[in-house]
């Protein structure tokens, strides 16, 4: 009568070291999907807006983006959210023309003379100044204004830089002052699925590298 003998053993090492590798990659592909997923949003910070303030500041940018920005602020006023806007102009244009006058007859054009009357227009020295720049400039007009709460409305993909900059300025001047973010959603960017198009993508990377700046 013959006997075969099985030789029953423990799992070896090797087992134990395949099964910890599926399981990292496993988190790996969970980690880069919730990165995906939710990585558009590191660049974006909205705030709950308080019921009333005194001013909606409307921050500087390329014509397009700033006439929706303004948008969004005078129906800030029309809602009666808001008292006034603080447009942020440079003094001059690139041909040395007061840019005061122009905007001015902008608004009147669009909104009418009642909304026209609320806004108050902020002039810094030159315009595609940086957002410190602007911060410190317009800070000045700020408490000119006596103005104690107030919204920053600005494009969503830099609305977490701009939030962070901002309050940093203005709170050596006035620590009381309370400041809101108003992220106004862009054409050029939008937070989810930002990775499949290359222009909400490049627009991801250039703010994180601004923001990053801006932390250290």
């Amino acid at each position: 009568m013959g006997f075969t003998f099985i030789n029953i053993s423990e799992p070896d090492g090797q087992g134990e070291r395949s099964y910890w590798r599926v399981a990292l990659i496993g988190v790996f592909v969970l980690l880069i999907a919730a990165f995906l997923h939710w990585g558009g949003y590191l660049v974006q910070a909205s705030d709950s807006l308080p019921e009333h303030m005194d001013a909606a500041v409307v921050l500087q940018g390329s014509m397009a983006r700033e006439n929706m920005r303004l948008a969004a602020a005078m129906a800030l006023v029309e809602q009666g959210s808001a008292d006034r806007v603080a447009l942020s102009i440079p003094k001059q244009s690139y041909w040395d023309e007061e840019v005061a006058p122009a905007a001015q007859l902008y608004v009147q054009k669009n909104y009418g003379p009642d909304l026209a009357s609320k806004v108050d227009f902020c002039e810094t020295a030159a315009y595609g100044i940086s957002t410190e720049q602007e911060a410190r400039e317009v800070s000045g007009c700020i408490q000119e204004h006596r103005w104690k709460t107030i919204a920053l409305v600005t494009p969503n993909y830099d609305s977490r830089r701009v939030g962070l900059i901002w309050r940093k300025t203005l709170f050596q001047r006035d620590p009381s002052l309370q400041v809101s973010v108003d992220a106004v959603a862009d054409p050029e960017y939008q937070p989810r699925g930002w990775w499949r198009r290359p222009v909400y993508a490049k627009v991801w990377f250039t703010e994180v590298t601004r923001l990053v700046r801006a932390i250290s």
